[in-house]
């Protein structure tokens, strides 16, 4: 999967998935751009972190060392338009997914999100920019590692315990998803 732009957002249900899995800091390693977080998205994900961490997830504490290991980083608003946006798309989307957009729309930035609703929003807004998926990440990664079956069956089975999380009928990847988690 080709990267086409110079950073990548990353919304709540995707760090909350690749933190349920366990595996956070070997996914955004495996990435060849910038990878980065809202403060807002950031704020939101700290409570359910803490959930996580109750739960004796390693990857919880994963968060805040791929931010130390600047494996992510934390953006905020830079400018009146991106606050202005942020405003307007939070009268349709939730603050995480708003805040997500209103920065990738003015700066140019890919998102990566499982959100229906904000990948329609996105998708109408900013059709030139690229929108992936918590699937599409890990498979990437999955590629470069050279992940065998089980190895994947495991960390499926994570993210859809610990992260509630199930790829949507219509995903082009739940196949692949079916096929490890049975």
């Amino acid at each position: 999967m080709p990267f086409v732009h110079s950073h990548i957002l990353l919304d709540a249900c995707c760090i909350l998935n690749f933190c349920a899995s366990g595996q956070l800091l070997a996914i955004l390693k495996s990435i060849p751009v910038q990878v980065a977080v809202t403060q807002v998205v950031r704020e939101q994900e700290l409570k359910t972190l803490q959930r996580l961490e109750q739960e004796e997830n390693d990857g919880a504490t994963q968060f805040e060392a791929a931010i130390a290991q600047s494996l992510l980083i934390v953006v905020d608003f830079e400018s009146e338009d991106e606050a202005e946006s942020f405003v307007n798309y939070s009268t349709i989307l939730g603050d995480g997914e708003a805040a997500t957009c209103a920065i990738a729309v003015h700066r140019g930035w890919a998102i990566a999100t499982d959100d229906k609703k904000a990948i329609a929003f996105f998708q109408q807004t900013a059709p030139y920019l690229q929108v992936l998926s918590t699937l599409e990440i890990i498979k990437h990664w999955s590629e470069e590692a050279a992940l065998d079956a089980q190895t994947l069956r495991d960390l499926f089975n994570a993210i859809r315990v610990k992260g509630h999380y199930m790829p949507q009928k219509t995903h082009p990847l739940r196949s692949w998803w079916e096929s490890l988690i049975s």
